[in-house]
């Protein structure tokens, strides 16, 4: 099982990014074994689209669940029909959000919890 993290950083002591779709990276973990990889957010500079191209590489990852601040509408609406859980209303250190999410802390979000474009600066 893995799941994906965004975040400020490349290591388990960054924070979680509040940005789904403008994250600088993601964390992608297996919260069992700790073994974790980080991807470049190439998608987080984007004109427009950031959400559903971030959503599409995450899809393709083969998570289980995405842990994140916030998520728009068309980003969800890519990862929810692959199956991915969506998680939002995430903050704090990345290592203790793996930790809560273990201990089933988090809810599974039933739609986008901010609106689109919310993200872009």
């Amino acid at each position: 099982m893995k799941i994906a993290i965004s975040a400020t950083g490349t290591t388990l002591e960054n924070d979680v990014d509040a940005r789904f779709g403008r994250c600088s990276y993601f964390i992608i973990v297996d919260p069992e074994t700790m073994e974790y990889e980080y991807i470049d957010n190439a998608s987080s500079q984007a004109g427009g689209g950031a959400g559903v191209a971030a959503a599409q590489m995450i899809v393709g990852k083969g998570v289980e669940a995405v842990l994140t601040g916030s998520c728009g509408p068309n980003a969800y609406n890519v990862l929810s029909p692959a199956g991915i859980k969506v998680i939002t209303g995430v903050a704090g250190r990345i290592g203790d959000v793996i930790e809560d999410y273990k201990e089933g802390r988090y809810k599974e979000s039933s739609e986008a919890n901010v609106s689109a474009h919310h993200g872009k600066s």
